[in-house]
């Protein structure tokens, strides 16, 4: 797969180098030549460029992305990178992050986003996530499809403890996509059986995510 990423800087750069390591092809996009740091990352691409210039983009050659990620300090630089990426190139995935809060309602499908990013809110879901037991936390937000990535730690008072997975009447519109128990991530089948302290990682719809809650907490 390749991507291209928007942002060259700390956060820019830590994408890469995850990216690099799964086996995929990443193009790092900064117009400061500060930022340009080949050394860093010398396994990507580089280019010193405005990621929010049309030539820059066609540079880039955007056209040939799976995947773009707006990663740049800058809400405005990322949105209109997104909106770029999305309406003049047609790219099928594009992931922005957001910088401020304040701005988080502009970062949808209007603006090419299908998934945003916030970091004051991702850190404030891991909290709540380490310190939640028998709570729905919302981990992330899709932005297609209103769905959002959410987390519960199973107590030991759980009614669904003992039950298997397929045997469990789940809301509509959700997935119970993997299980964390003792350090591994286990892929959920029909007989698996839940167990006290298991985390379970759901896809949701967020009209849903009451009666979830409710179908999980119940003693």
């Amino acid at each position: 797969m390749r991507v291209a990423i928007a942002g060259a800087g700390a956060v820019g750069r830590s994408i890469a180098q995850e990216l690099l390591g799964n086996g995929h092809e990443v193009l790092l996009i900064d117009k400061s030549p500060r930022s340009i740091k080949v050394e860093s990352v010398p396994r990507a691409e580089w280019l010193l460029a405005d990621a929010c210039e049309i030539s820059s983009l066609d540079d880039a050659g955007l056209e040939r992305c799976q995947v773009v990620v707006a990663a740049s300090g800058d809400d405005k630089v990322n949105l209109v990178v997104s909106l770029l990426a999305k309406t003049e190139y047609g790219v099928p995935r594009v992931v922005a992050r957001i910088n401020h809060p304040k701005n988080e309602w502009l970062f949808n499908e209007s603006w090419g986003v299908d998934v945003a990013v916030s970091t004051p809110r991702l850190l404030s879901a891991l909290v709540e996530e380490a310190v939640s037991v028998g709570e729905l936390v919302r981990l992330l937000t899709f932005r297609q499809g209103d769905a959002d990535l959410v987390e519960l730690t199973l107590p030991d008072d759980a009614a669904l403890v003992g039950q298997r997975v397929g045997g469990i009447t789940w809301p509509p519109d959700t997935a119970l996509v993997a299980i964390l128990r003792e350090g591994r991530v286990l892929v959920p089948t029909a007989d698996d059986p839940l167990e006290v302290g298991d985390e379970l990682l759901f896809v949701a719809r967020q009209e849903m995510e009451g009666e979830l809650a409710d179908l999980l907490s119940k003693a």
